[in-house]
């Protein structure tokens, strides 16, 4: 955690984010692995912050994210890494590198929602964030067990000062960087499932 001492992670992710947005905008570049890897490996700390009841997001997440960018060293684009899997008939094969992406952008859409649920809530509590986020975007694909596991841990969370202290921010300046992720990352997460739904994949497995 001494990193995020001394550094402002929100401010970083967000930037990251708007240059994701700015790639897609433009219409013109495809999103290339090694930037989409970088930008998501800001956010892994964020699920190492909250504390138990995400640690299954967060093992999962940071292992998915260092496959796709161990596979930006051989594979140029997103667009790449589904096309290289249809090929081999391997998209939804354990461990794909599409499989990994398709878990990669739900780990980003839980933080957007989360960031957004914080923004719209009073109070120090995160329970109330934290489980609509995980309500909208991940419990849809996890067992009873998983679930269950994830409800007692929404106990043990952090309260919003003690998260916004362990990523050196103020409620005015994380607000601000919130905001600015919740508005890069949608686009970016639209253009993931549109890559997988252009193609026929599917989004819902």
């Amino acid at each position: 955690m001494g990193d995020l001492e001394t550094e402002k992670p929100l401010k970083k992710i967000a930037e990251a984010f708007k240059e994701l947005e700015a790639t897609i905008n433009s219409q013109t570049q495809e999103v290339e692995v090694a930037p989409f890897s970088h930008a998501c490996s800001l956010v892994s700390p964020l699920f190492g912050c909250l504390g138990i009841a995400f640690k299954f997001a967060e093992m999962d997440y940071v292992a998915k994210v260092r496959d796709l960018a161990e596979a930006s060293k051989s594979i140029g684009t997103l667009q790449s890494v589904l096309d290289n899997d249809i090929e081999r008939n391997s998209v939804r094969t354990a461990g794909s590198h599409s499989r990994n992406l398709l878990r990669v952008k739900r780990g980003l859409d839980m933080v957007r929602v989360l960031f957004e649920q914080i923004i719209l809530t009073d109070g120090n509590s995160l329970k109330g964030p934290a489980s609509k986020a995980y309500a909208q975007v991940f419990a849809p694909h996890h067992g009873w067990a998983i679930r269950k596991a994830v409800a007692a841990g929404m106990y043990a969370l952090p309260t919003k000062a003690q998260l916004l202290k362990k990523l050196n921010e103020d409620e005015s300046s994380a607000r601000i960087q919130m905001q600015s992720y919740v508005a890069a990352s949608a686009p970016v997460i639209m253009h993931v499932d549109e890559l997988f739904l252009t193609r026929e994949l599917g989004i819902d497995w």
